[in-house]
């Protein structure tokens, strides 16, 4: 089979941006296409052929090594594929052969851990990430445990559906740790893959909320606008009123503490990021006094996903799009790191 694997930790070379870590290679193709093993299915797992794989800029965080994965690996982790191999040992009420299931970041936990028996996975000390532990979707072919995929609508949108499983995912989780209530209004900064599915998210379960979005992209804003926002702006501008809680999406250190400059009293900011590629400096008084909250993300739980898809299918959540060939991975991993990606960027395979 054909994939894109990452050998070696490099810093991505895009067109109008300086290099930031020396020490490391600096590639514009970091990912190389290669004839792969066809993979096999083990005890409790599943064989998908991919149809489509959505692009993270948490992948750009494991190929510049800002995230730490086994290396070689295959990345991706917003996997759509048809099962073509059950192993043994998978439950007969589990996706069967011929249907279309997802594959997200959660790739395995113990199940018996503390965090895992109290619904939080996402802390397990033995997580394992796709894409990243474990192979994942930049491929023709992709193994997962059966007991982590997620059945697909029959119909749907294959491509569309892929940022669901990661971007859509953990922006719900950011979501729900933000604790919103009708009548508040909500910040966003960054509007990239996560965030434009979470603007429509929020106008279907909170109708009364404000969403107030904040983006360096003027095509950013005018996606945002289209999409329900109530006022657009640069990082830099001010909002017509202090917000209630905030989403933080960006790698900019810069932001979050802007983010919580705007920040009412007692709000609640939540950074939904894995790695900040900048420092965050903190001044108490301007940015933590008057029981200010904030929070961080960490990957996202089965049942995140669950019901973000259940959520999608019933209000017709509609993810914008760029789509790539798998041959032009690399170019996708750059325009996401210069963010012209409009809304998600898809690999395509079938």
């Amino acid at each position: 089979m054909r994939a894109a694997v990452l050998r070696e930790v490099a810093e991505i070379k895009a067109d109008g941006l300086s290099r930031r870590y020396p020490e490391l290679p600096w590639r514009e193709d970091p990912l190389s296409i290669e004839d792969c093993p066809h993979p096999t299915a083990g005890p409790g797992q599943v064989v998908l052929e991919v149809l489509a794989c959505g692009v993270c800029y948490t992948d750009i965080d494991i190929i510049e090594g800002r995230v730490r994965c086994r290396i070689p690996i295959v990345p991706g982790h917003q996997v759509v594929g048809r099962v073509v191999e059950v192993g043994p040992g998978v439950k007969s009420d589990y996706p069967g052969i011929g249907e279309t299931v997802g594959i997200a970041w959660v790739g395995k936990t113990c199940g018996r851990c503390s965090f895992c028996t109290a619904g939080l996975e996402n802390l397990c000390a033995e997580f394992m990430a796709t894409g990243c532990h474990l192979n994942g979707g930049y491929a023709e072919f992709a193994v997962a445990y059966a007991d982590f995929v997620y059945p697909i609508p029959k119909g749907a949108d294959y491509v569309s559906v892929a940022p669901l499983l990661c971007a859509g995912a953990v922006g719900y989780r950011a979501l729900k740790l933000a604790n919103l209530k009708d009548g508040s209004r909500l910040g966003l900064f960054g509007f990239g893959a996560s965030a434009h599915i979470i603007l429509q998210v929020v106008k279907k379960l909170f109708p009364g909320i404000e969403v107030y979005v904040f983006s360096r992209s003027l095509e950013h804003r005018e996606l945002a606008e289209k999409l329900g926002a109530d006022w657009t702006g640069h990082p830099s501008d001010t909002p017509p009123k202090k917000l209630d809680r905030a989403i933080d999406f960006t790698p900019v250190g810069e932001i979050t503490t802007r983010a919580l400059e705007l920040l009412d009293r007692g709000g609640i900011l939540v950074v939904n990021v894995i790695r900040k590629q900048t420092p965050i400096a903190l001044d108490y008084t301007n940015h933590l006094w008057l029981e200010k909250t904030v929070r961080s993300v960490a990957n996202v739980t089965r049942r995140d996903v669950t019901e973000l898809l259940s959520i999608a299918s019933k209000y017709g959540l509609k993810t914008e799009v760029q789509v790539y060939g798998l041959e032009e991975v690399n170019k996708a991993l750059r325009d996401l790191k210069l963010a012209k990606v409009r809304g998600s960027a898809v690999l395509k395979l079938k």
